[in-house]
């Protein structure tokens, strides 16, 4: 009775417009008052302990340095020296600006490892060029907002960190590792439809008439961004730095090209970035923390192990639950942010994990490869809204461009499910 009230209260409040963070948290408290009915105080002494608990985490303290080197970044012009180098590459042409677009934004996803900050990155450089060749804003929106998605797969990834976090035996090296290959194979799938559409529709007819960038200069320029992930996970890689400490060497290093290299951040820019970084660090950070009530109001119901027989006894064969699995995260994708769905459903798909013998690190790739695209997939997703702004178009003026692209990031994640050596193979090659 008390865990239907956890769940009814949950889902009630969130209709009724509660933050996602606080749901969790008055949710789960309340259901442990009424777990110790006779002494309910004494009960609610667990909720600031597992407040703390949820917080007190060492792979936890990356999180704010990564989300503070996506802000860097962001302003840093980075993202418009590396979009001419690509473009300095493959040319001018029909389809060719969303190729740009994907490309960059998968290597700016090797930086921040956010999707709706390199959305911002990406967009705000991305959108106006192709307006200026001749693309619609809808088109240029879902482009944006699908190649936004790919951050979350390609290492470093505030994603990997969270799941590594709440699932014992999966390491941050590995899941960066594995998140490799199918975030690169993700971009791929993206860029099909891409460049399909474009020229399908004959959109862009203005770009074969723009300048295209000389290669070496282009080169020039762009090479402090392109130094960027070598100096990340290279160093990483070569044991100078663990993932954490990799996120303070990356800001110092973004600081570096913006304020000495560039100069595109003076002295006067630094509150602005710090309070932007500090504030969304804050969003993530407590909701990770409200959420570590909720799991401990889960595992003391019993919640979990009902769940999980439920699951298993349910007359489906193994790729039965997993596909039902895939099914409920892509529609939770649609509402709720990646981190939310990690927090919520992690701690429940832990003892199937654990049931089925599924490896942890090829299932955080298959469950992130999921969330990304949700964070693509109306009616709420973040990356959109983002790009969507940006490009001065509604959300639903967007859905018969982003719907193939969601088909194809599908795709992608279905070829992860079918063949995991995709995710696994440099992890193992690595030896994590």
């Amino acid at each position: 009775m008390i865990a239907t009230l956890l769940f009814v209260a949950f889902l009630g409040m969130m209709f009724l417009g509660v933050p996602i963070g606080a749901a969790l948290g008055l949710a789960g408290a309340a259901a442990i008052a009424l777990a110790n009915a006779e002494t309910p105080w004494f009960g609610l002494l667990a909720v600031p302990q597992n407040f703390y608990a949820g917080l007190g985490k060492y792979p936890l303290l990356a999180i704010p340095m990564f989300v503070l080197v996506g802000s860097i970044f962001d302003r840093s012009g980075v993202a418009l020296r590396l979009v001419n180098f690509a473009v300095s590459i493959v040319g001018r042409g029909p389809g060719m600006l969303p190729l740009v677009a994907i490309a960059v934004a998968m290597f700016l996803g090797g930086i921040s490892g956010s999707g709706p900050a390199t959305a911002a990155a990406v967009g705000g450089v991305m959108i106006a060029a192709m307006a200026r060749a001749g693309y619609p804003a809808a088109y240029s929106a879902s482009v944006v907002a699908g190649a936004a998605a790919t951050d979350i797969l390609i290492p470093p990834s505030v994603a990997f960190i969270v799941y590594s976090v709440l699932v014992p035996g999966a390491s941050v090296p590995a899941l960066f590792a594995a998140g490799m290959f199918p975030g690169v194979l993700a971009g791929i799938a993206l860029i099909v439809p891409a460049v399909w559409l474009a020229r399908r529709h004959k959109m862009g007819g203005a770009e074969a008439d723009m300048p295209r960038p000389p290669f070496w200069r282009s080169l020039r320029e762009a090479s402090w961004g392109l130094a960027a992930p070598v100096v990340i996970l290279g160093g990483m890689r070569a044991g100078w730095f663990t993932p954490t400490e990799a996120a303070v060497v990356a800001v110092f290093y973004g600081l570096f090209v913006g304020m000495v290299v560039h100069r595109t951040i003076q002295v006067r820019d630094l509150f602005a970035i710090l309070r932007e970084a500090g504030e969304l660090s804050a969003v993530i950070l407590v909701v990770v923390s409200l959420a570590g009530i909720f799991a401990f109001s889960l595992s003391t119901l019993g919640v979990i192990d009902p769940v999980t027989r439920a699951i298993v006894q349910s007359g489906l064969s193994e790729q039965g639950v997993l596909g039902a699995l895939i099914v409920v995260l892509l529609v939770a994708g649609m509402f709720l942010d990646g981190i939310s769905i990690f927090l919520i459903f992690v701690p429940l798909l832990m003892p199937i994990m654990q049931h089925y013998q599924w490896d942890v690190v090829w299932f955080g790739v298959v469950l992130t490869l999921t969330v990304a695209i949700g964070q693509f997939t109306p009616p709420m997703a973040v990356n959109l809204m983002v790009s969507s702004k940006i490009a001065g178009v509604r959300m639903e003026q967007t859905t018969r461009w982003v719907v193939w692209f969601v088909l194809a990031m599908t795709l992608a994640m279905l070829l992860v499910v079918v063949f995991p050596q995709i995710a696994l193979w440099l992890p193992q090659r690595l030896g994590y």
